[in-house]
This record gives C-alpha cells, structure tokens and sequence, in this order.
C-alpha cells in the first residue's frame, strides 16, 4: 500500500469513480483511501473530515460536467450554449445518477456552509458563463434588453430554466430554445 497519495486530483479522480460505481454513500475517508490505495492518514493529509472531501467531490463533479468546451463558437451564440448546457446536463445524469436532485445537495449535512459556498462558487461560474453569451452574441436584437430587463436577468431565468431540468431529469431544450428565440431575436 502506498502511504502518500500524488495529488488531490488523484484523490477527487477516485471519489468521482466511486460516485460512478456505487452512488454517493460509497464515499467515504476510508473508501477513497482504499480505491487510492494508500492509508486513510494519506487522505486527511488532503482533507480534513468527510465533509470537505465530499464538498470538494461534488464541486469536480460540476467541473467535469460542465468543463469548457474545445469548441469556442458555444460561448458565442446563445442557442449554441443552451444546447450545449443541457448536452452536458444529459451527460451528467448518465455519469452520475441522482447528482443533480435536491437529495445530493442535502448530504453534506455535516458541514452546510462549506458546501453551499461551493455551490454558489459553480452556480456564480455558470451564470457569469451565460452573461458573457448573452453579451456576445451578435444576433441579438438591439432592443432585446433595457433596464427593467438586463442580461443579467435573462442569465437568471436561463439558469432557473436549467435548475428546474435538473430537478425534473428533462434534457430536452427545446422549449427553452424557442423562448430564447421569441425573446431575443
């Protein structure tokens, strides 16, 4: 057995196939160390307690699903991202069943704040994402949006959009395509 791990990211790679493998109460200090193949010491050498390693697994989890496309042309059209948002969503679901539900947010019992935090750190990423979409792309109309109606708050309804298809295990855009299409071009 090996007794010091190479890197978080080794770490998180394993939580993450566990999560794959056996749902998210395989996770644990001790199975982590086990599927590294090092001593459950080598693990809180990274982490202090279950809860920030699950806090951490959770935030590459969201990275991994939604990391950033090869292809740019997704953050230059608003249509184009929508699709690929809900894509990665889809891929999501496949990879990690039950991830997006309410359930997989409430297990970090132990330690809420440091898990909200995180969430709210990917949750500000994603909706800044669809700020700069929606600020680049070209084919928008001119008068698409005003005070009472800003990007920022188009970005919101977007992201709730998004939220809701989590929670309903709906992958499917094409509504949201056609409201973005009614309402920006």
């Amino acid at each position: 057995m090996n007794t010091i791990v190479t890197s978080k990211e080794e770490i998180l790679k394993n939580s993450r196939e566990l999560i794959r493998e056996k749902g998210w109460a395989a996770v644990s200090i001790r199975s982590v160390a086990s599927a590294c193949g090092v001593s459950v010491g080598s693990i809180y050498n990274y982490y202090d307690s279950k809860a920030e390693l699950i806090s951490a697994t959770v935030e590459s989890v969201w990275c991994e699903i939604f990391h950033r496309p090869q292809d740019e042309a997704v953050f230059q059209d608003v249509q184009t991202c929508v699709k690929w948002m809900y894509e990665r969503m889809a891929y999501g679901y496949e990879q990690y069943p039950g991830f997006f539900t309410l359930h997989s947010l409430g297990f970090m019992q132990e330690d809420k704040a440091d898990g909200k935090r995180h969430m709210q750190q990917i949750w500000h990423h994603i909706l800044n994402g669809l700020c700069t979409v929606l600020q680049q792309d070209t084919k928008i109309r001119p008068d698409a949006f005003n005070e009472q109606f800003t990007v920022e708050k188009f970005a919101d309804v977007l992201f709730s959009l998004m939220l809701s298809a989590l929670l309903r295990q709906d992958y499917d855009p094409a509504a949201v395509l056609e409201i973005v299409r009614r309402t920006l071009y």
